[in-house]
């Protein structure tokens, strides 16, 4: 019997746990012509160094899947650094004695650079769960002595220096960030997107030096840290230096060796990741490719794939290099992909940015626009799940089509072609998910074992999930349209049972129809399937746990936990003392305001405490709930019509206003959307909407199932040249069927466009009865009208409800009028401490009280 082949791998990180997995499930089960042996400096066994961060919020475990570790050909010995190679003898040598090899596999990765500035040994770093422990201990331990937050300054504006000052700011620590650059993450980020995400990072209440670096750590005369200069001159305050300026490879075993390193350090590997010395192999963050070190999870796993391959006799290649991401950062999405920075001959930038709001987007595209070539989104990275599969494909929209604002539905999409990678991070095409769903894998979590899709980061789990219900319905298998683990009825039947049985309360359809507590997905769908069938005060008889934050305070939270104030103006029209109202409440209370795209006056930066006293004005003045909060009526949007324009035929005013006052306050699975335009010269916009109404000489148009997002839908036409009643009689039936037989959270574009039949159907429905429901549907709407009462003025009559608008249990009835807003840039220079505090309010906001 021959002796089985030796296979060393130094280190003990995600790298050599990759490997190690490949190595093994190419073997087949009698096969014990492979031993593996892994070399972990760490005493833990290998795990997400990718998570560390979520370690910062307790002592969450981060191993990795340890199957691997059982298997028969492999040995795992932590704590057992690697201190010498010798490829020549083939041999590696540790504390423990001499191991020899056939293959050996560096795994090292990378350490954290430090700066070469004085007292640099009184820094930390953050790279290792050993690293961020202490941190936690130390920021707890400051705290505990000194009696207040800890001050720490993370050096480094990049990913891990993000993540670090991030999470010691949830641990309360007060955290500086100091950055070379001029804007945050400026090696991966273009200017646009780094000012956006700065912007994001400010409002978490964390001071960015930009555009210096540290010139030393200011020690007292014990040795305590009491700060870092910069080179700049000035100082910043510190009980803490933490620095995260980037890795630095782990090449030393390679240099000693005499194998080829690289000018900027790392182990240089060819595209079979083999190095200079024969049966020697480098992956991961320690290998140089064309003379860089990249430290990403997929190409990490790419390069462990071809190393197992090869060890098996195979002759794969790397492919290239996917350096793309999409991450997490002190809360915020930040992802980039292919040639984000447009650097290529002729590249263009389609850009979308609303700075109020804290969202960059922008695809790369060829320059007759029809190629994506890359693609970088701050704040909201909805989009590049959609788009990533596309790169270096044609798309079958305008580049715009796919940029859009936070909270639209995703888009549908055409079918993505097999060689399509779905998965970056293990590699996995849109074709072999596809193969496995028609090989057996019926199942979402069996789907993702079976092609390692979705495994890693998680980014592509929405479109695999997508890709397995449609396989499944393309080849006749019922998919499950379960609401989620606690309600096994979809949406629809779970309202339809709701409303034949006439249940009123969430505890009588929990018991009937759900297991458990129920979770983030049921709950607000119970609530909204309740609203819509009672038209109930929507925080009373227990609803208030089941709404999402902003319905459980009647109003949007913005990202620096302040709240919008959108009153309703039906139609747009308003008459001069209503504008005069709003804009002394804006005075009054310092909010910043914005026309919306809608028609309304948006007002932000209201604290919770402050709404009631906003809305009595408010209510008090004739205005209304705007329910820009909740998942409804958001707005009826018009032109001025006949009334004013010469070229309008009907009163497009008169009619949005009637829409929008019958309509307000109707909950549905999503939000939805009217126009009405007093012409065809559509300047309401009216087929971009969920229902547009468009004046004819002869009466309206009816057109449904427009639709914002990433692929903007034009409505369509359902019927032509309707009177008044006719009109408002067929609106009625369409939004109470989508009402009624909507998913959650499914815009009328998708919704209309995945029912058997699509248009036809709906007109068949809506237009011709053909169900029969007809009656139904218009007696629903009309005790809908009839039963409307709006929200805010329903909170200020019961002081039962307005107890959920105080910030803290002892608060008093009305706020402090000496905490003011702070406008930085109003006041053209940074809030001082006091100011910040100030600018906080007095403390965090119960949510869900």
């Amino acid at each position: 019997m021959s002796q089985a082949r030796h296979v060393v791998v130094i280190g003990g990180g995600p790298a050599a746990h990759r490997l190690t997995e490949s190595l093994v499930s190419r073997l087949a089960p009698d096969d014990d012509g492979l031993a593996v042996t892994v070399l972990a400096e760490e005493v833990h066994r290998p795990y997400d160094r990718v998570a560390l961060s979520r370690r910062l919020e307790g002592q969450v475990d981060l191993t990795l899947p340890t199957d691997v570790w059982e298997h028969a050909a492999v040995t795992l010995r932590t704590g057992e650094p690697a201190l010498a190679i010798d490829p020549d003898a083939r041999t590696v040598t540790t504390a423990q004695g001499v191991l020899s090899y056939d293959e050996l596999v560096l795994a090292t990765g990378s350490s954290a650079s430090v700066p070469p500035i004085e007292n640099a040994g009184a820094g930390r770093v953050y790279r290792t769960l050993e690293d961020v422990d202490a941190l936690v201990a130390e920021i707890a331990d400051l705290g505990v002595r000194r009696r207040r937050p800890a001050n720490v300054v993370v050096v480094g504006g990049g990913l891990l220096g993000l993540e670090a000052a991030g999470g010691a700011a949830r641990l309360g620590a007060n955290v500086s960030i100091v950055h070379s650059g001029r804007w945050l993450m400026s090696s991966q980020l273009d200017e646009g997107a780094g000012q956006t995400l700065g912007r994001i990072i400010r409002s978490q209440g964390i001071a960015l030096h930009l555009g210096t670096r540290p010139s030393g750590i200011l020690l007292s005369e014990g040795g305590t840290v009491l700060g870092a200069a910069l080179n700049d001159g000035s100082s910043v305050h510190a009980d803490i230096v933490v620095f995260s300026i980037g890795i630095t490879a782990r090449d030393e075993l390679a240099r000693a060796a005499g194998i080829e390193v690289g000018a900027r350090g790392g182990v240089v590997v060819d595209e079979a990741c083999a190095t200079s010395a024969p049966h020697v192999w480098a992956i991961g963050e320690v290998a140089s490719i064309e003379g860089v070190c990249i430290g990403l999870v997929a190409p990490a796993n790419a390069m462990a794939e071809v190393v197992a391959d090869r060890i098996h006799g195979g002759r794969a290649a790397l492919p290239g290099i996917d350096d793309a991401t999409k991450l997490k950062l002190s809360g915020v999405d930040v992802a980039s992909f292919g040639d984000a920075l447009a650097r290529g001959t002729g590249a263009l930038e389609v850009v979308y940015a609303d700075p109020a709001r804290g969202v960059y987007q922008k695809l790369v595209v060829s320059d007759d626009a029809k190629t994506l070539l890359g693609g970088m989104f701050v704040g909201d990275a909805g989009p590049y799940t959609a788009v990533r599969p596309l790169l270096g494909r044609e798309l079958d929209a305008e580049p715009a089509a796919y940029l859009a604002p936070a909270g639209m539905e995703p888009t549908a999409g055409g079918e993505l072609p097999d060689d399509a990678q779905l998965c970056s991070c293990n590699n996995v095409s849109v074709g072999a998910v596809r193969d496995a769903v028609h090989d057996g894998c019926h199942d979402l979590g069996e789907l993702k074992a079976c092609t390692r899709a979705g495994t890693q980061c998680g980014s592509c789990v929405p479109l695999v999930k997508k890709l397995l219900e449609t396989e499944l319905t393309k080849s006749g298998v019922e998919v499950s349209k379960a609401l989620c683990e606690h309600f096994a009825l979809s949406r629809a039947e779970l309202f339809e049972s709701v409303r034949i049985l006439g249940l009123t309360s969430a505890e009588a359809i929990m018991s009937r129809f759900g297991t458990g507590l129920g979770c983030d997905i049921c709950k607000p769908v119970v609530a909204s399937i309740l609203a819509s069938q009672t038209n109930g005060y929507i925080l009373d008889d227990g609803q208030g746990v089941l709404q999402d934050t902003n319905d459980r305070a009647l109003a949007n939270m913005q990202k620096d936990g302040t709240y919008s104030v959108v009153p309703r103006i039906p139609g747009g029209e308003i008459t001069p003392a209503k504008l005069k109202v709003i804009a002394e409440v804006a005075e009054r209370y310092d909010l910043y305001t914005k026309i919306t795209g809608g028609q309304r006056i948006d007002m932000f930066g209201a604290r919770l405490e402050q709404l009631p006293d906003i809305w009595r004005e408010l209510v008090d003045a004739g205005f209304e709930s705007g329910q820009a909060y909740g998942k409804s009526l958001r707005t009826v949007k018009s032109c001025v019509g006949s009334t004013w324009c010469r070229y309008g035929v009907q009163d497009s005013v008169g009619m949005a206003v009637f829409l929008e006052e019958r309509y307000r306050g109707l909950r549905s699975p999503h939000k939805f959307k009217l126009g009405v335009s007093g012409c065809a010269r559509e300047c309401a916009e009216a087929r971009g909407k969920d229902i547009g109404v468009i004046a004819t000489e002869l009466g309206w148009n009816l057109y449904v199932g427009g639709n914002g997002g990433y692929q903007p839908a034009h409505a369509q036409l359902l019927a032509g040249d309707l009177d008044d009643e006719t009109l408002v009689r067929f609106i009625d039936r369409y939004v109470m069927y989508y009402i009624r037989t909507a998913d959650r959270l499914q815009r009328t574009a998708r919704w209309q466009e995945e029912l058997p039949g699509g248009l036809d159907h709906v007109r068949d429905v809506v237009v011709e009865d053909s169900l029969g429901i007809a009656a139904e549907l218009e007696a629903a709407m009309e005790r809908h009208v009839g039963t409307y009462r709006d929200e805010w003025a329903a909170t200020l009559a019961d002081p039962e409800r307005l107890k959920r608008f105080r910030s803290y249990v002892n608060a008093p009835q009305t706020p402090d009028p000496s905490l003011r807003r702070v406008r930085e840039r109003d006041q053209g220079r940074p809030a001082t401490a006091e100011e910040r505090v100030l600018l906080a309010g007095p403390t965090i906001p119960v949510r869900g009280a």
